[in-house]
């Protein structure tokens, strides 16, 4: 595999409606970004994932897109945001924008013209279809809860909406439409950004009609023609988010010779508490042997025909050491041993705002709390299926969407230095003491071991190329695994659990790259872990 910048990077992303405010409006804006650029290249980060910063109505917080090459006037201008890939680039970080292209806002110019008329020239960019015997199409199901179907009046036809219906989906089959859309990738080229995450890209291939929705017969082709058209012969990023996604189908997408994106963002994972079959909502405990399966598969599945991206946390997920970890008793250690766990896995490390410092979840106590349009219109739905308020609070509050979007604490003043106004979301009440000033002032914080583990990356081929083989004779909680290169090996344990774990160490221990406990002595022979202890030492191959 032919060795790009992107292999070895560390991405953080960042939302920002949370990240910083300038203006005291309450909502983060691109000037925040670039006031906390010289933070992010301290870190050690080289590349920003920026969710959506484009004009938009805010039905999904920026996911519904009315104009693609505007920035939305709470952010700030153009010029902002020239400004933002100018200073980053400075700094040797490449900006990734989000682009969301399944669908627009029905406030969108296209939308609005499309929905005059089944004549107008942009009815077809939209899928539109005539009722049947007085109802929707089919029973295709809005992602954000209800039917996928919307009723225009104007032209009584039902429109697609896989998520809000106020976002209504592009019809990717129109030829025009995909030309327009790479015009607007090529616009965001040229004005210097590294490249481009894709919104549930696996969608825009599908099939209304067989219901159809993820991973359609054409969806390739589409990838293929998008990369011919845009950034194909260019030296950009490109990783798409696809929930669907097997190791087969990442190797379509991701292999070189295909000539399609750099990687996926696949989630098999994180949606191992859920109930099979079920909704994200329908909760159960996780399995770590099932999660040591489904990592260790894609570690060595897709060996050089894919490329792996690793995270834990973004915008759409709860935060990890809330969901996974401790957030009580071992925040500090849980939230290092994820970080370990996962940065040294051959694959793209993306860093969620916060994660870095140990942010938490935070629980709301009535649904006039939540701010995310998905957990709402869950809310009132179960109600009407029979569950309780406080069966539907304890799902929101595990999984909810509002957890990770909470506003960045960066000090212990008002509103956690996020704004000198109201914040748009409540702020988590811990920020007095989880906050970037307090990680920053301690030496051994959760922030100095992401820092330590990005320069390991940047300076260790091992962790970049190297194979990956789990240790299988372990405890049922504790997920070990070597990394090799040549000659050299490493081995990677860690306790996911808060109860101390035996672990037999069968090599012979050599230097001792890190960890999260603090260790008198390289670890040797047999050992009892500590809980959530982790380490990486160097061993004898």
């Amino acid at each position: 595999m032919e060795k790009k910048w992107w292999h070895q990077s560390v991405v953080y992303q960042v939302y920002p409606h949370s990240f910083q405010d300038t203006n005291g409006d309450g909502v983060g804006d691109l000037q925040g970004v670039i006031t906390r650029l010289d933070y992010l290249h301290y870190l050690g980060i080289d590349t920003i994932w920026l969710s959506p910063v484009y004009e938009s109505p805010n039905d999904d917080n920026g996911y519904d897109i009315s104009d693609y090459q505007a920035i939305m006037a709470e952010f700030g201008t153009m010029a902002d945001m020239e400004e933002l890939i100018a200073e980053a680039k400075k700094r040797e970080i490449k900006i990734i924008m989000d682009l969301v292209v399944n669908h627009t806002s029905d406030e969108h110019a296209w939308f609005i013209e499309a929905r005059q008329s089944k004549e107008n020239p942009y009815r077809d960019y939209y899928i539109w279809r005539d009722p049947i015997n007085g109802n929707e199409p089919n029973q295709l199901r809005s992602i954000f809860s209800g039917s996928a179907w919307q009723f225009d009046e104007t032209t009584s036809q039902y429109y697609l909406h896989l998520y809000s219906k106020k976002q209504p989906d592009l019809n990717w089959e129109n030829p025009h439409l995909r030309q327009e859309i790479y015009q607007m990738m090529n616009f965001w080229i040229d004005k210097g950004i590294g490249g481009f995450r894709m919104d549930v890209i696996d969608t825009i291939g599908k099939l209304p009609d067989q219901e159809i929705t993820s991973n359609g017969p054409k969806l390739h082709d589409y990838l293929q023609e998008m990369n011919q058209a845009t950034f194909g012969n260019k030296d950009l990023m490109t990783v798409g988010e696809t929930w669907g996604a097997t190791t087969d189908i990442a190797k379509l997408y991701s292999d070189p010779k295909r000539n399609e994106l750099s990687m996926i963002f696949q989630f098999e994972h994180v949606g191992l508490d859920q109930q099979a079959g079920k909704d994200k909502w329908d909760l159960k405990p996780l399995s770590i042997p099932e999660l040591k399966q489904v990592l260790s598969k894609w570690q060595t599945s897709l060996g050089n025909e894919g490329w792996n991206s690793l995270f834990w946390n973004n915008h759409d997920l709860p935060r990890i050491i809330s969901r996974w970890g401790n957030d009580q008793d071992y925040r500090e250690e849980s939230g290092k041993m994820f970080a370990i766990l996962l940065h040294m896995m051959k694959g793209t490390p993306y860093i969620y705002q916060g994660e870095e410092i140990g942010m938490t979840n935070y629980p709301i106590k009535d649904i006039s709390e939540a701010q995310d349009i998905e957990t709402i219109n869950m809310y009132h739905e179960r109600l009407t299926l029979g569950f309780t308020p406080e069966e539907i609070l304890c799902s929101i509050n595990a999984k909810g969407r509002d957890n990770a979007r909470t506003p960045m604490q960066w000090d212990n003043s008002e509103h956690a230095g996020f704004t000198t106004g109201t914040p748009w979301l409540h702020v988590n009440p811990n920020y007095q003491t989880i906050n970037v000033k307090t990680a920053l002032a301690k030496k051994d914080s959760i922030f100095y071991t992401y820092k330590q583990l990005i320069e390991l990356r940047k300076n260790n081929e091992l962790i970049v190329w190297g194979d990956y083989q789990l240790v299988t004779d372990t405890p049922d909680d504790v997920f070990a695994y070597y990394r090799t290169l040549n000659n050299e090996q490493w081995l990677v344990v860690c306790n996911m659990s808060e109860k101390n774990q035996p672990y037999t160490l069968a090599d012979q221990a050599m230097t001792l790259v890190i960890s999260n406990y603090p260790q008198k002595q390289i670890p040797t022979g047999k050992l009892n872990l500590r809980p959530y202890e982790a380490f990486v030492l160097k061993t004898s191959k």
